[in-house]
């Protein structure tokens, strides 16, 4: 049995350094390179303001695990876990697994959680609306907290997959059913800095086999941006997304295989050999 590629984790780094020990535990010799940094916004007034507000919506939507981590690090002491209360009537909704588990670290209670069925095909913004539609009917309010572009405004749209698509498309299905459509930014993204050693690192892992794992057609963005006159044509991936995919064979990839955004599935991916 031939040795599996080394796994290139692109995700930001909390979670990069999550993958990669469980990569490890499985046999993938797996490193961590993030390619978005996340941080906290300048200024969270809108996040308080969004905490003293929960009371007018009827869900929430998170975009990522990172929307539900630093919404929750700004909730005041003195504004309760409505979604932590068994008799509260207000969603959390979710695109994956991984916020799911997000929420409930919070507090959350797994019966206040909707998002897509495990067992299905996707995790992104439509497989949700698929879950959610029948409780959207006129006047029903959603607020969806997301991350933005660093320097970008607030209202500028972010989407793990791709910027802009997903949730912007969620906001107008929400719309088009007679709903009310709010957005707070939790989180700044930004694009990562390089010195010349890891510009060269970087290079030699564009052709020596490695397996870049993409979940975010931002990131893959940002990587091609920064090493312009790279050549990736001998460079194979795993993208967790059909967007991500696509962007990953924009920027020269040569060969590109799509996975659900599960260990157990990207590690299956992985010893296909692409």
């Amino acid at each position: 049995m031939h040795p599996l590629p080394r796994a290139i984790v692109t995700r930001p780094a909390k979670e990069a350094q999550a993958w990669v020990e469980d990569l490890r535990v499985l046999g993938v010799d797996a490193t961590a390179l993030p390619l978005i940094t996340i941080g906290p916004v300048a200024d969270p007034a809108a996040l308080v303001d969004a905490w003293r507000s929960l009371a007018h919506y009827d869900a929430v939507m998170f975009v990522s695990g990172n929307a539900v981590a630093h919404f929750f690090a700004q909730r005041p002491a003195y504004v309760a876990n409505p979604f932590g209360e068994p008799g509260s009537a207000l969603r959390a909704w979710v695109t994956g697994p991984a916020s799911q588990s997000a929420l409930q670290s919070c507090g959350v209670l797994p019966t206040a959680i909707d998002g897509p069925a495990m067992d299905g095909a996707q995790f992104d913004s439509e497989a949700l609306w698929r879950t959610v539609r029948p409780r959207v009917v006129p006047a029903y309010r959603v607020l969806i907290v997301r991350g933005n572009a660093a320097g970008a405004t607030s209202e500028a749209s972010a989407d793990p997959a791709s910027p802009g698509v997903g949730r912007d498309w969620f906001a107008q299905q929400v719309q088009a059913a007679g709903g009310v459509v709010d957005f707070v930014v939790a989180y700044e993204r930004r694009a990562p800095v390089w010195d010349a050693a890891q510009v060269a690192w970087i290079a030699q892992a564009a052709c020596d086999g490695s397996v870049w794992i993409f979940s975010s057609a931002e990131a893959v963005g940002y990587l091609g941006a920064s090493m312009p006159q790279q050549a990736w044509t001998q460079a194979r991936a795993v993208a967790t997304h059909p967007r991500i995919a696509q962007a990953a064979r924009e920027i020269g990839f040569g060969r590109v295989l799509q996975s659900r955004p599960l260990l157990a599935e990207v590690v299956a991916s992985i010893e296909s050999g692409l």
